[in-house]
């Protein structure tokens, strides 16, 4: 445990300058970005590591396994993020451990996420994810809502009792105008989340950039940065 405690702290450690050199390099404050590592697929002794080297927000993205690692990790002070593809069967399992899903992108798990909150007594905070590689209308290849769907998604959310819109994710497009163009698409993420903030101005949070992308989305303006592998390692069984 101890070997695995090293191992993360010199990671952490890694990660913390990287996001911390990108937030000097663009000019903004360290305490302007928040770090969410990606627990997936790693166990609960993981995580009781990470809250202990000061980590306060985990993002999972199967509840199957998430949920027992929330429960197990109970005690922690910890924030939870959903950041997978969520179906409607999972929601009310999902909205009993999470602060924050951050994948919403249809109008159907909007409103199943109103009602489980609704009958769990919580409030989960909500973030529209935004699909570059989506026509209007449809969603894209790893799930997301186009640009222009944004807004109509956002209204609901805010009118939904038991949700609050947090603001947008987006995760870097592997198709179309900005695929490999990860500052781009990000830049993009910001012009759409200042339209939004025109009408939500609380909606602020910009979720963006993983392990390889994280400096083009300080760069770009992002909030939050969702970290995984350079944290944890190469993650064992990708599925």
């Amino acid at each position: 445990m101890t070997d695995r405690k090293d191992e993360l702290a010199a990671n952490l450690a890694r990660v913390e300058n990287r996001i911390a050199a990108a937030c000097a390099a663009a000019g903004r404050g360290r305490d302007e970005v928040t770090l969410i590592v990606v627990t997936k697929t790693y166990p609960a002794d993981d995580v009781r590591i990470l809250s202990g080297l000061g980590v306060r927000h985990v993002a999972e993205n199967r509840d199957q396994d998430a949920a027992p690692k929330a429960a197990e990790c109970a005690d922690l002070p910890l924030t939870w993020h959903f950041v997978g593809q969520l179906q409607t069967n999972k929601v009310r399992s999902v909205v009993g451990y999470v602060d924050f899903v951050q994948s919403v992108d249809r109008s159907r798990l909007v409103t199943s996420l109103s009602k489980e909150a609704v009958r769990a007594g919580r409030e989960i905070g909500c973030l529209i994810q935004v699909a570059f590689d989506a026509d209007d209308g449809g969603r894209g290849e790893r799930g997301g809502v186009a640009p222009g769907g944004v807004a109509e998604l956002a209204e609901l959310i805010a009118r939904s009792e038991g949700l609050r819109l947090g603001g947008l994710m987006t995760v870097a497009p592997l198709t179309g105008e900005y695929a490999g163009r990860e500052r781009a698409a990000f830049e993009r993420l910001m012009d759409v989340s200042a339209d939004l903030r025109r009408t939500h101005p609380a909606a602020n949070m910009v979720s963006a950039g993983m392990s390889a992308d994280l400096e083009q989305a300080v760069a770009a303006g992002a909030t939050h940065v969702r970290v995984g592998s350079a944290v944890l390692g190469v993650r064992p069984g990708l599925r």
